[in-house]
């Protein structure tokens, strides 16, 4: 029975957000007393939405491969293999505690609204992996189940209260009202840092006074300001950084532009789904709590996508990471997966630093040294991890998740500790 169950819901889990999403905002527009219909178109755009962000952002990791080939080269001869998230998500699902997690997450969750204790409602099941690696690795580093599902219903939850602090300004920056981010790695840890950096170069004469903002560029620049113009340079920075051919350079480039168009259009239709739902689930808890009820819907960090300040820094990024491979002491992986993921660290330093590129630059180099440093550190702790589960490598592993993800930086740093 627990093994069909848990083969349940891999499979579910598997079919990817994209489907996961129509079928989890349909289920809650008909409890929150949507029509029947309404709930169902309202699932269907979101899913919509959200496949045309994966797309377009596939699009990205796609058009910018020829430069990650260039780097893979550089980066030959490093002993721990950088696997991504995808392969880490996958293999936390396959712990004894994982069929408990969904059902467990999300009763939590309904009687915190219930009781007034967040606001938050979290539908973005896809990304309780975020909840679910830390509970893996405490499996694995301490040998107890019960431990690993505490960790993993723990992280839910601090989820919820961070994503609770960042709404309000998540959704008046990025226009995403009645939404809020719940990716604990980037509401729980990138979110607070880069406040706090933000604040430190409040108080540094001089850096305090810059303010290179993408709107100050376009109306600068006028045309060549344009997200699309922008995308079409930086795609060919990126391109003649990595010595590419002058046809691939255009491919690259054409490439950026597009997406830098993309994203914001794919981030509007799920945003045409959210919106009804946000505001029957509010006039639902209003009904039920007061006047004063009122609820955020939690999604995947990738809704923040769409201001064009995340992908023109998530270029320039891109070789800036690379370069701090070569700096850390005694780096052991080489971070090429970790390239794939620099688009999903830029919402949060873009939201703190208020579309300031600088800035944004400035927090995303420093949260970006401070992943490859601790997921370099905890490699071991990440090939413990991944022993445990049904996905084995060969060599020593990590991944970013090591190295952002908060549940894991504290189960490996009591670890160190203990052991």
């Amino acid at each position: 029975m627990l093994d069909a169950c848990l083969a349940f819901f891999q499979g579910f889990i598997n079919l990817g957000a994209a489907v996961m999403l129509p079928v989890v905002i349909a289920i809650l527009g008909i409890f929150f007393r949507m029509k029947i219909g309404q709930a169902i178109k309202s699932g269907l755009l979101v899913g919509i939405g959200f496949q045309g962000l994966c797309l377009a952002v596939n699009l990205l990791t796609t058009t910018i491969q020829p430069v990650m080939d260039y780097y893979e080269e550089i980066g030959s001869g490093y002993d721990v293999l950088e696997i991504g998230f995808a392969a880490l998500g996958g293999a936390a699902w396959t712990v004894p505690f994982a069929v408990f997690a969904i059902p467990a997450i999300v009763i939590i969750n309904l009687i915190l609204v219930r009781t007034k204790l967040t606001k938050v409602l979290n539908v973005d099941i896809w990304n309780y992996m975020h909840f679910l690696v830390p509970g893996a690795l405490a499996y694995a580093l301490f040998g107890s189940a019960i431990i690993g599902f505490l960790v993993t219903l723990v992280c839910a939850v601090v989820a919820l209260f961070f994503a609770q602090w960042e709404a309000p300004e998540w959704g008046e920056f990025y226009g995403l009202d009645g939404t809020t981010c719940t990716t604990l790695s980037f509401c729980a840890w990138v979110y607070p840092i880069s406040k706090l950096i933000n604040k430190i170069i409040d108080k540094i004469p001089g850096l305090n006074k810059v303010d290179l903002s993408m709107d100050k560029i376009g109306s600068k620049l006028g045309v060549l300001g344009d997200p699309a113009v922008i995308g079409l340079f930086v795609g060919a920075f990126l391109s003649l950084l990595t010595r590419q051919s002058f046809g691939t350079l255009c491919t690259i480039s054409m490439g950026v532009a597009a997406v830098m168009v993309l994203i914001p259009r794919m981030v509007s239709i799920m945003m045409e789904g959210l919106s009804p739902l946000g505001n029957k689930a509010n006039e639902y808890m209003q009904s039920k709590l007061g006047d004063d009820a009122e609820i955020y819907i939690g999604m995947d960090i990738a809704l923040g996508l769409g201001d064009p300040c995340c992908i023109t820094c998530t270029a320039i990024m891109i070789p800036v990471t690379v370069l701090m491979a070569f700096i850390i002491p005694d780096m052991r992986f080489f971070p090429l997966g970790i390239l794939a993921e620099v688009c999903y660290l830029a919402p949060m330093c873009v939201l703190t630093s208020k579309g300031n590129v600088f800035r944004t630059l400035v927090t995303m180099a420093i949260i970006m040294f401070g992943t490859l440093f601790f997921a370099n550190m905890f490699a071991g702790e990440a090939t413990q991890m991944m022993s445990v589960t049904g996905v084995s490598f060969d060599s020593m592993v990590t991944a970013s998740h090591f190295g952002w993800n908060p549940g894991n930086l504290i189960v490996s740093l009591i670890h160190k500790l203990i052991a």
